[in-house]
């Protein structure tokens, strides 16, 4: 069975585990929708529990492992589409800080928000 990710009902409901690693950073609620989303793709491969996507999320508790109950020890990174903020950060810098032009494994996709609306429903903020 594959890993889904969380529908944006399960997050509103705050139904969601989120697992460390975890993102820190600021905790007040987003002011507006961004213009796009993070979304994590099926070639997320949670970089062996050590990703550096999340230390660069600025948004505590965004970005979270989540882990494959099919194939332990392994998991996959997600974001939550209610604390996204589409800042880019996390598939802007690599391991050591390094500069990048995207997730090295290309497990980062920026989505515009319509089309993450169209797909999984209306964010309430």
């Amino acid at each position: 069975m594959a890993y889904t990710t969380p529908s944006v009902e399960e997050y509103k409901a705050g139904a969601v585990v989120k697992y460390a690693p975890i993102s820190t950073g600021q905790t007040n609620q987003r002011k507006r929708k961004p213009h796009i989303l993070a979304v994590i793709n099926e070639s997320c491969t949670g970089c062996s529990g050590s990703p550096a996507c999340v230390e660069y999320c600025p948004v505590a508790e965004c970005m979270y492992w989540a882990p494959d109950e099919d194939h332990p020890p392994f998991g996959r990174i997600i974001v939550d589409p209610l604390l996204c903020i589409g800042c880019k950060l996390c598939c802007s810098r690599g391991p050591d800080g390094i500069f990048l032009e995207g997730c090295p494994w290309g497990a980062i996709d920026m989505v515009p928000l319509a089309e993450f609306e169209a797909n999984n429903g209306a964010l309430p903020f």
